[in-house]
């Protein structure tokens, strides 16, 4: 792609997202366009239709997680990483839950969900090495967990309250470890 080219793309796909997030997945085309400084034409050039804007944006939103607890990793305590990611996971999944909608059962996002599956399981897998969360604990049960949070429509000081509930839940007690 050329570089303008690439720009516009970047472009269109920034205002999108923030056009979607205020406005959800069936705001104007055109004004993500005039958002972005570019004419329809060239957002059509290079998003054909409604999914290939939604689907460019979700997939961005899911590598940008993805990126988020591949970064928390690197550095901070296992049990910390892993819940902030956790709460990362839950804005997503509050905020994008509309544009999830558009592939949903589709191999697309099937490979979403993998990828997502992927992270939070070598955050918790590290968590559970160095004793932050139970051993028996999973990856599945555990998004599924935060999944309930995410789509239970609390707001944020309920969510973080619930989010440390749910941490403090899955720390081994003295008795656990018996």
């Amino acid at each position: 792609m050329r570089a303008d080219a690439r720009r516009n793309y970047e472009s269109l796909l920034a205002s999108a997202k923030e056009i979607f997030a205020e406005y959800g997945p069936d705001a104007p085309l055109d004004d993500i366009a005039r958002h972005a400084g570019l004419g329809n034409a060239t957002l059509y050039r290079h998003f054909p239709t409604r999914r290939d804007l939604l689907v460019a944006v979700y997939a961005g939103e899911v590598a940008d997680l993805c990126a988020y607890g591949r970064k928390l990793g690197d550095g901070r305590p296992a049990g910390d990483a892993l819940f902030e990611w956790l709460r990362a996971f839950v804005e997503h999944v509050v905020s994008k839950r509309d544009l999830a909608m558009v592939e949903r059962g589709s191999e697309l996002a099937d490979s979403w969900h993998s990828a997502m599956r992927s992270t939070a399981g070598a955050l918790l897998e590290r968590a559970r090495e160095t004793g932050d969360v139970r051993a028996d604990l999973e990856v599945n049960d555990l998004l599924r967990l935060a999944n309930g949070i995410a789509l239970g429509g609390a707001d944020d000081a309920t969510t973080r309250r619930l989010l440390r509930l749910l941490r403090e839940g899955l720390i081994y007690s003295s008795h656990d470890r018996a």
